[in-house]
């Protein structure tokens, strides 16, 4: 509770910072202010507690998944002070915004009623509808915003829908009490079926799951490339989180109607993030596309959450997150020197600028699952539990799909060192080597030593 108090003061802190004429100031204060919340953080490890009449509850689950939270965040502001240098005008903007989406994040990661995950997804979302349209003389930045805003603000709607009708069958928005009055029922009234099949669309949407993945590419492309690798890493994240968290709290495990619903949405997921990002050119259009096959695979992850996979999950999510961090950091300073988006951008990386190309490969190694990363670990305890979990077929399909996955992350490592380069200097800052220096790390030593984040969560 006291994390998610002193991020928002914070995100308030940076805003004054502003009116003071402390614009400077603001990125370092920020990142040594996550920092600090961080530590502070870890004070709640073993300490179980609840607050506001048990709409939010601290317990190891929020603890990790908020730190993690705050540790995507401080790379970003890293990252977000050199890809803000031509915008100093708007820097407090752009940095409270993000201390505002972290905010958001740790409500969905932390809720026990309803109507508190509702109040975390519309802070997280509607500053990421402002930050999606961000750049108001690029078209593609514009559809973006607006895209995003009018198909979240859809799903909104139906989530808000089937929280009323979830609240009419129950009489309650807490998760203890839903869960026993499934429990208690043998036998569910439809609207409780068809409140909760409501909620379940609505956070598809949130962690753009097939089918409700459409929009996805196109904002992941249209918006800033560093607000992508947020979208991608932190707001998918604190998706899965807030979903795992209603389906083992509050939907006790899941009804036959929802297992269902979910098995057949993960194998959809799978198959269409992994065979539409073979066919694209666009960088940030291929993130996107693995980050919807990343959800097909943590949807496996959920439809376990009988068998407690909590660490599971936490650990999927901490590798996912550092490999696409560490791919960012290499990406946005060949966007912004070759003024291109493309994976023609990459052309010839390995002999003009060795030591980025190694930081991309190793990143883009990690996110298809290759050995000795975290990603390949992630994988093997997500694919052993749901296989315990009886999902023997689904896993099938997930294996093929990973191997489907490695071609079009190679795609970007044979740019890289099979096509020849062009003429233009790539210019690579110091913060963007320190996250990808860092990033990798991580991963290498998260892989090395699984048991580091796996023992966290038992």
């Amino acid at each position: 509770m006291n994390t998610l108090i002193y991020t928002s003061v914070l995100g308030f802190t940076t805003m004054l910072m502003e009116v003071l004429n402390l614009r400077k100031f603001i990125v370092p204060l920020a990142v040594i202010g996550l920092a600090v919340i961080f530590g502070l953080n870890l004070q709640d490890w073993n300490q179980p507690s609840t607050h506001f009449n048990d709409m939010l509850g601290v317990s190891n689950f929020s603890v990790a998944f908020s730190g993690l939270a705050l540790f995507i965040t401080m790379i970003i502001l890293v990252m977000a002070g050199e890809y803000y240098t031509n915008d100093e005008n708007h820097i407090s903007d752009y940095v409270t915004i993000l201390i505002f989406i972290t905010a958001g994040a740790m409500m969905m990661m932390s809720f026990n009623n309803l109507v508190m995950m509702f109040l975390g997804i519309e802070t997280l979302s509607i500053a990421l509808y402002a930050l999606a349209g961000s750049k108001r003389f690029d078209t593609r930045s514009n559809e973006a915003g607006f895209k995003y805003f009018l198909m979240g603000s859809f799903a909104s709607a139906i989530l808000l829908f089937g929280i009323a009708l979830v609240y009419g069958s129950v009489h309650s928005f807490h998760l203890s009490l839903i869960s026993s009055f499934i429990s208690e029922n043998s036998t569910l009234p439809p609207m409780f079926i068809t409140g909760v099949i409501l909620i379940g669309f609505a956070m598809l949407f949130k962690v753009s799951a097939a089918p409700f993945h459409f929009w996805a590419p196109d904002v992941y492309e249209g918006a800033p490339a560093l607000i992508t690798a947020f979208m991608s890493t932190l707001v998918k994240i604190a998706g899965f989180a807030a979903l795992y968290r209603l389906v083992t709290i509050g939907f006790n495990n899941g009804t036959p109607q929802t297992d269902q619903m979910l098995y057949v949405v993960a194998i959809l997921t799978l198959l269409t993030g992994n065979l539409s990002a073979l066919a694209q050119d666009n960088f940030k259009r291929l993130m996107a596309y693995s980050g919807i096959s990343h959800a097909g695979y943590m949807l496996l992850i959920v439809l376990s959450a009988k068998s407690h996979v909590s660490s599971t999950l936490f650990y999927y999510s901490a590798a996912y997150a550092v490999a696409g961090l560490a791919a960012f950091s290499v990406a946005l300073p060949v966007f912004k020197s070759t003024g291109s988006e493309l994976l023609s951008a990459f052309n010839g990386l390995g002999k003009k600028n060795p030591v980025m190309a190694a930081g991309l490969t190793m990143a883009m190694i990690g996110m298809a699952g290759i050995p000795p990363f975290a990603g390949f670990f992630g994988k093997f305890y997500l694919f052993t539990k749901a296989f315990e979990s009886g999902l023997f077929y689904i896993v099938l399909l997930a294996v093929i799909n990973s191997m489907i996955g490695v071609y079009y992350y190679f795609k970007v490592i044979m740019a890289m060192y099979g096509k020849q380069p062009d003429e233009t200097q790539i210019e690579n800052p110091l913060s963007y080597q320190l996250v990808m220096w860092v990033c990798t790390a991580l991963s290498l030593i998260w892989g090395i030593v699984p048991s580091l984040l796996t023992d966290l969560l038992l």
